[in-house]
């Protein structure tokens, strides 16, 4: 192993501790990428000496910003790589050591290309490690809308194997256009990780992935993940089905008619198709909140309220010792104290946790009792009363209800390829029960993804700015925000949102001159 004497592909040379340079954990770094890159060129992504691999030195004794950074080199046969010919490098990119040169036909040593786009995921993201994969999946599917911007998906199983997603969420990727030299893609990487908080991939037009994770292990169990959802995307494209509708049902036109023999262009980033009538939704996705929205506040009120405070003590003492439940307690405990500290009523102290079960639960009963009665909308109550709420309608104790305009217009949003979010105060869990047991059926299918208080109050913008950029559109005037509150209705506006209020029975009295457009039914949107 020679040390670096100057500098290298635009990096600048330095020296460090040839001791840690010689030490188990580098060596076992280098050999662990030399193993994946065997892996990866048998899977297709790194064939023809393309794409690339980097992985930080693992020590517990380091900082991850501070630890050093092994990656692949440059123009080298991926399959045939051994751990002597990596590179080393600093946390800033400065390389310590790199490979000794080979006779012909090697060519001399050269340190990976997507050095630069590595570093960027490393310092914006904290990553652990970065792959850049040129499977074919990555790039046909960029090329499915060459003007799109974004890969959507949402409603596959794998979407998962995602960090920071679920089942029933969107995935969003941003797509950002090749450039005849690697490196000159540093700039517009840097902007799509910034645009996008959630992701952990940009996809590169024409060319590949770049996908990060805080380990080797997340980083290669997220590019499987994905390479899996752009190759089913690519299947379902062929089939005519649209990969980003929950349904994954037939393309279909902006009229909701299914796509013959029109000429159809399919926007991969609001899932809608454009005619050659340049027909399109006037809206992107739109945003609905449940009470007195979607649903009348006296089920909230009257039933969802009391079936949780009649059963947090019989819930609690059935589930006490499981995992959900102790982290349920966790969250409470946390809220109550600080509530004591803010003297905040009703607000009761919690005995410790080694007090006896029966002294646990009690204290825990009266806190809830009066967060319900306030109704207070705090994520520590409304995960429990999800968890409580669950148990009642897998025992048919409890059904879900909506207005009867409600499964028409998302049916309606749905065919012509309008994405559909809900965002309460209510738990994700909570509101999946809702959606998923009306007496309408499932009406899930017709849902995108949900929000809770985990993105924000409600009554602040920057709640409505965080939603924004987890959908994904390019102006927020493209969401819509339907709900029956006045003061949400403010926020989101300033966030830049659409708004409507939604004015149903019961529903509160709105201030004069409010300003908004009001509805009495979705069938007026």
């Amino acid at each position: 192993m020679a040390a670096a004497p100057d500098a290298v592909n635009g990096v600048k040379a330095a020296t460090t501790s040839q001791a840690y340079l010689e030490s188990n954990q580098v060596i076992e770094t280098k050999a662990l990428i030399s193993e994946l890159c065997r892996l990866f060129y048998n899977l297709g992504w790194v064939s023809g000496t393309g794409g690339s691999i980097t992985i930080k030195v693992h020590d517990d004794a380091v900082p991850r910003p501070d630890q050093l950074i092994v990656m692949s080199p440059s123009g080298v046969q991926k399959e045939r790589m051994i751990p002597e010919d990596m590179y080393v490098l600093s946390p800033d990119g400065i390389i310590l050591s790199l490979p000794s040169p080979k006779p012909f036909p090697h060519k001399p040593p050269k340190c990976s290309d997507c050095g630069p786009l590595f570093l960027k995921a490393y310092h914006m993201r904290n990553a652990g490690a970065v792959i850049h994969s040129h499977g074919i999946e990555s790039c046909l599917v960029t090329m499915l809308n060459p003007l799109a911007k974004e890969f959507r998906i949402t409603h596959m199983e794998m979407i998962k194997g995602i960090q920071g997603h679920g089942y029933y969420d969107e995935l969003v990727i941003p797509i950002i256009e090749n450039t005849a030299h690697e490196r000159e893609l540093t700039d517009s990487l840097a902007e799509a990780i910034k645009a996008y908080p959630r992701t952990t991939a940009v996809l590169v037009r024409n060319h590949g992935i770049y996908v990060w994770g805080d380990s080797w292990i997340s980083a290669k169990t997220q590019a499987e993940c994905y390479h899996y959802l752009f190759d089913a995307a690519i299947r379902l494209h062929q089939l005519g089905l649209d990969w980003s509708r929950p349904d994954h049902g037939p393309i279909l036109n902006p009229r909701g008619l299914l796509d013959g023999h029109r000429n159809v262009n399919v926007n991969v980033k609001c899932g809608s198709c454009m005619s050659n009538n340049d027909v399109e939704p006037l809206r992107r996705c739109i945003v609905l909140d449940i009470e007195g929205t979607t649903t009348p506040i006296s089920f909230v009120t009257d039933v969802l309220f009391p079936y949780a405070r009649g059963n947090v003590r019989r819930h609690l003492d059935a589930t006490y010792g499981t995992v959900e439940t102790q982290d349920d307690i966790k969250l409470l405990r946390s809220q109550v104290q600080d509530d004591l500290e803010k003297g905040i009523t009703g607000a009761v102290p919690i005995p410790s946790d080694d007090a006896r079960k029966e002294d646990v639960i009690a204290a825990l009963v009266a806190n809830v009792e009066a967060m319900i009665k306030a109704d207070r909308k705090i994520t520590a109550l409304k995960q429990l009363q999800g968890h409580i709420w669950r148990t009642g309608f897998q025992n048919n104790e409890l059904k879900g209800i909506v207005f009867k305009d409600v499964p028409e217009a998302l049916e309606k949003w749905h065919a012509l390829g309008i994405k559909v979010f809900i965002y309460s105060s209510g738990s994700r869990l909570a509101q999946r029960l809702l959606f998923g047991n009306t007496d309408y059926g499932d009406l899930r299918k017709y849902l995108c993804g949900f929000f809770d208080t985990t993105v924000g109050n409600k009554k602040e913008t920057s709640s409505y700015v965080e939603i924004m950029e987890s959908v994904g559109v390019d102006k927020p005037s493209e969401i819509l925000f339907v709900t029956d509150v006045h003061q949400e209705a403010v926020a989101a506006k300033a966030a830049g949102l659409d708004v409507i209020i939604s004015v149903r029975p019961g529903n509160g009295p709105l201030p004069e001159n409010h300003g908004f457009k009001t509805i009495s039914s979705f069938s007026e949107i």
